[in-house]
Formats: structure tokens, C-alpha cells, sequence
């Protein structure tokens, strides 16, 4: 029990940290950053981008990117966020109007960072300059779910996990229909 107490101690020093960070910097970009992943609609820009641009690669890194964030919303906010009921960070800790923002959802997981991660992981085998660049905004989206107040980093930590397994899963689903179907 020692050891989650710590754990839990450093994720609130963490916490209080990030959402107290005042730069230029955060002020200017992380606000249109959540804008834009709110409802996946960076990524659905994304994957439009790839598929008119990037010829049959970019189609089917669009496919695979959509792919692994629907399964990653499923996994996260339609599972996990059912199962763990863990409170938002405290709005005191909170030093900028972004509190009044956050859903009133369980903090755990960060759907937002599951369907980021996903997109990214699925892009990248298939086109890896695309998932490249798909990987500045999914860090920061993120960076910014902690520090507007809407996640510990421990529920960013586990929606990178969820976005990681439901990249994994997309891409092996074809093979594994293939080989137990055909």
C-alpha cells in the first residue's frame, strides 16, 4: 500500500505542477489544441489529409488511423471510464479558466490521449513520415490534458496503453481473420 500511496502522491505533485505551468507558450498552443481533438476531429482532419494526398499508402493509413481510435474511444471512455470511477483533479489546483472546461465523465482514463496515441500507432508502420508528424500533435494533446485540469499524467499514462493495445489490435485483426476464418 506504501507503494501506491507514492504513486499517487507523485501523480498529485506532478498534477499541480503542469496546470500551474504559465508560459507564452502553453497559453497560445494548447487551447486550439484541445479544440481540435475535442470529438477526434483532429484526427479525422488528419486522416482525410492522408487519404487525398498520400495515394493508396495515405488511405490505408487513414483506415488503420480511424480504425485504432474507434477502437480506443470503445476501450476507453465505453469500458475503463465505466468500470473506474476516479474523480477530475480538484478545480483549487487549477489556476486558469480551463477548470470550467472539463467533462464531468471519470478522469480515468484520458480518452482524448487514447484515441491520439491509436491514430499515431496505427498511422506510423504504413506511413511513417505521416505518423511522424501525427506525433508532435498527439504529445501535445497529451500535455495539454493535464495541464487544463482534466487528467492526472496517470490517466494520461493509461490511455497511451489503451492507445497502444487498440493500434496492436487493429492491425493484427485482418491477419488474425484471414488465418482462423479463410
Amino acid at each position: 500500500m506504501e507503494i501506491l500511496a507514492s504513486l499517487r502522491n507523485r501523480d498529485h505533485r506532478l498534477t499541480k505542477r503542469m496546470v500551474a505551468w504559465d508560459s507564452d507558450w502553453a497559453r497560445r498552443l494548447l487551447p486550439p489544441v484541445e479544440e481540435a481533438a475535442e470529438h477526434t476531429k483532429l484526427w479525422w482532419a488528419a486522416a482525410v489529409a492522408m487519404a487525398t494526398t498520400g495515394r493508396w499508402r495515405g488511405g490505408k493509413a487513414a483506415a488503420a488511423g480511424i480504425t485504432a481510435m474507434a477502437v480506443a474511444e470503445l476501450l476507453s471512455n465505453g469500458v475503463a471510464k465505466q468500470l473506474v470511477e476516479r474523480r477530475r483533479p480538484p478545480k483549487e489546483w487549477v489556476p486558469h479558466d480551463d477548470v470550467e472546461d472539463r467533462p464531468d465523465s471519470s478522469s480515468f482514463p484520458s480518452g482524448h490521449t487514447a484515441a491520439a496515441v491509436a491514430f499515431t500507432a496505427a498511422v506510423a508502420p504504413t506511413w511513417p513520415g505521416a505518423g511522424a508528424a501525427c506525433a508532435v500533435p498527439m504529445a501535445l494533446v497529451a500535455i495539454e490534458r493535464v495541464h487544463s485540469g482534466a487528467h492526472y499524467p496517470s490517466d494520461v499514462a493509461a490511455g497511451a496503453v489503451i492507445g497502444l493495445a487498440a493500434a496492436a489490435l487493429a492491425r493484427a485483426t485482418p491477419r488474425l481473420v484471414v488465418r482462423y476464418v479463410g
